[in-house]
């Protein structure tokens, strides 16, 4: 009566460790009992009496063994009587053998993957109310791109046996630095999901010289769509720095890393069959290569063109003369849009290849930034910098605030040092270092303002304290 219990109890424990949560067997795998394997390595198992599971690998080297020791396979009963030598009783094995004699199977990591759709790209409008949400300003800058970027991948998914083709339409944004162009196409990233690489043209060489060759740009690409060669050839390259591969001027070294890149850049932007290095930035024998086509990758080039200010001018100085109708030679120095009036001509006279030009037909601008726009970024956007110090201290359950008067003052400062939005961290990283490293001192401490005075080195910020009301509102 026991037995019939135990053997009942045996098989419910079998029967519940053969069994996922969900009811289903198909969720497990067997285990080979002499080499530990599961089955989809060692493959289909034979199963013995007692759920006792044995790979046919095992098995044949157990056969195996028996037929080089010449064991008497007609008389198995004489072993019994031979010295030193017992039998296998199954019954007690039985007890050896483990309960759960499966293991898991490894969910499969690759998921099918969906079929591209124009519909699932937002519209322009969507594009740049998403763009507005952290990108102050730059209203035409943010239209261009989004408009650029939705008719891209309309011409992706159009259909390419029509009577009409659609051309790539790659994009060249000029404006002063820190004004946000790396940012603008880094949100862009978020918004779309489409792989997109941002790379940075300073350290492209020509072929065979130390650097970086021009299909590293699109290594990253690859990179970026998990070596998915049909993913990457829909994305988007956005190179930085492009002004630095210009040709450089009065020299009488070999530039190898000026005009000869942009030569070298021209079959990328246009569109041809290109050898990329997988899984690396140079192409050497020890690294794969992949074919891949550039005929649908939307490209955009941004650079801050150091000096072609000084270019615009020249050229609109030209109608500076004697008479009536003359033009003030200073009458553009001020002018803080003068990009704004930047033509084909002057981007060429800076040093960029007529060739490269033509291969970049939408050229637009970005705007310096304005003391009002500098606020802005201070507080508007969700991630705004006020915003990442102000959570920092909500950690430690004290409230920072800043004055109207404090943010002028530090948009000032940070116009002053003429390298854009990236000012602003650098001075409220250098006003912040004495709060961040008292405030913690002093647990009684519940609101710290920041004022003019503070800013200004004329006074200290308004510290309340917990439970006190703040006298100064």
């Amino acid at each position: 009566m026991s037995d019939e219990k135990e053997l009942d109890t045996r098989d419910s424990v079998e029967e519940t460790a053969s069994t996922d949560e969900d009811g289903s067997r198909d969720s497990f795998e067997e285990v080979c009992f002499m080499c530990h394997r599961p089955e989809s390595k060692a493959g289909k198992m034979v199963h013995l009496p007692n759920n006792i599971c044995v790979c046919s690998d095992c098995m044949q080297k157990a056969f195996d063994a028996m037929n080089k020791g010449g064991f008497p396979y007609g008389d198995l009963s004489q072993l019994q009587n031979m010295p030193n030598v017992s039998m296998i009783n199954l019954s007690d094995l039985m007890n050896q053998v483990p309960q759960r004699q499966k293991i898991k199977k490894k969910k499969p990591k690759e998921e099918p993957e969906k079929a591209f759709d124009v519909k699932s790209i937002p519209a322009p409008h969507k594009i740049k109310a998403g763009l507005d949400e952290y990108v102050i300003g730059q209203e035409h800058a943010k239209k261009v791109i989004s408009v650029a970027v939705y008719n891209h991948y309309k011409r992706v998914a159009g259909d390419p046996d029509g009577d009409i083709e659609i051309e790539k339409s790659n994009m060249l944004m000029i404006g002063p630095t820190g004004c946000g162009k790396t940012y603008l196409v880094k949100i862009l990233a978020r918004l779309l999901d489409v792989p997109l690489a941002i790379a940075d043209a300073t350290s492209l060489t020509e072929a065979g010289y130390i650097g970086d060759d021009i299909e590293s740009v699109l290594s990253k690409l690859l990179a970026a769509a998990d070596n998915d060669v049909e993913k990457a050839e829909r994305g988007i390259v956005f190179i930085d720095e492009i002004d630095k591969i210009a040709k450089k001027k009065n020299t009488n070294q070999r530039d190898v890393s000026g005009e000869s890149v942009q030569q070298g850049m021209l079959k990328l932007l246009e569109g041809s069959e290109v050898e990329v290095p997988v899984g690396a930035t140079s192409k050497n024998a020890m690294v794969p290569m992949t074919t891949m086509n550039t005929k649908n990758i939307l490209f955009i080039c941004g650079g801050a063109f150091p000096g072609l200010e000084d270019i615009i001018k020249e050229r609109l100085n030209k109608q500076a003369s004697i008479g009536f109708q003359a033009d003030l030679k200073d009458k553009y120095d001020d002018d803080p849009n003068i990009l704004e009036k930047v033509t084909l001509e002057d981007i060429r006279k800076f040093g960029m290849i007529p060739e490269f030009i033509g291969r970049l037909p939408i050229v637009f601008t970005l705007q310096g930034l304005t003391q009002d726009m500098m606020v802005e970024i201070l507080k508007e956007p969700k991630n705004a910098i006020l915003k990442q110090y102000q959570k920092l201290l909500a950690m430690d359950e004290v409230q920072l605030d800043f004055d109207d008067d404090a943010l002028q003052s530090i948009a000032a400062k940070a116009l002053e040092k003429k390298t854009g939005a990236r000012a602003l961290r650098a001075i409220l990283e250098e006003f912040m270092l004495d709060i961040m490293y008292e405030i913690p001192k002093d647990e009684n401490i519940g609101r710290v303002v920041i004022t003019r005075d503070y800013i200004e080195h004329k006074g200290g910020p308004l510290i309340t304290m917990r439970g006190v009301p703040l006298l100064h509102g």
